[in-house]
């Protein structure tokens, strides 16, 4: 009787020991790993050390109203890049930067290794994350985003650990205590890192021009003020 009172989309809240929580539609435990189910469907799922999980309680937010988003076919990459980072809360500039490491913006690209889209998801990776389709540009850029964060908050947003285990995996990353001793890795990290800074130093310069620019159209060069101009008309 009493779990009849619980709304409908009531769903779990998995509040880990880092300050952190992930919300699920449910969870089990295998082994020593929790599998948190993250749509009612069980398509996506993320398994989190058990260890790692405080406690789990009832996240009854309803969930918020949406517009109806437009036609994937229709919808430019950069629209798809700014959906997905706003959902995950990434910055867009930094997914486009991992966007043109993995894959250069070759929708259909397929790594040696089976990755694939613009993203470069694995085929197990994509069928966690509920991705039908890694080749289409807006599942695939839901799915690679969705995973980011994920790997962003298992580091504590350890940008550098993060990436380094989109590339070589969270194995890797936890074998060796943050960035593996690998050549491919490591040159990921910090293509992806190089292009991403120089993204936020070019806006930063766009954002001091246009205040310089303000700046001259409120107060242009050899300007006189009124109490000067009243002041020689005196004399």
């Amino acid at each position: 009787m009493l779990l009849a009172t619980v709304p409908a989309f009531a769903a779990d809240l998995a509040v880990l020991r880092n300050g952190f929580s992930i919300r699920s539609e449910r969870h089990e435990v295998i082994g020593n790993v929790t599998r948190l189910y993250l749509s009612a469907s069980n398509n996506g799922y993320l398994d989190v050390p058990s260890g790692q999980i405080d406690h789990f309680e009832k996240d009854t937010t309803p969930p918020v109203a949406v517009a109806a988003p437009k036609p994937k076919a229709a919808q430019p990459l950069g629209e798809v890049v700014a959906d997905a980072s706003s959902q995950y809360h990434l910055d867009p500039d930094l997914v486009n930067s991992v966007i043109r490491a993995e894959s250069g913006f070759n929708t259909r690209a397929i790594s040696p290794k089976g990755a694939q889209g613009l993203m470069q998801l694995m085929p197990q990776t994509a069928a966690k994350l509920g991705v039908a389709n890694a080749f289409d540009p807006h599942a695939n850029v839901q799915g690679g985003a969705q995973y980011l964060r994920i790997l962003l908050e298992r580091y504590n947003f350890d940008l550098v650990k993060a990436l380094a285990a989109y590339n070589a995996g969270p194995q890797r990353v936890e074998q060796y205590g943050g960035l593996p001793p690998y050549y491919e890795t490591q040159a990921y990290v910090a293509r992806i890192i190089r292009d991403f800074n120089r993204k936020k130093l070019a806006e930063r310069k766009r954002v001091a021009a246009a205040r310089a620019k303000s700046r001259q159209v409120s107060h242009p060069a050899g300007a006189t003020s009124a109490s000067n101009f009243e002041q020689r008309a005196s004399q």
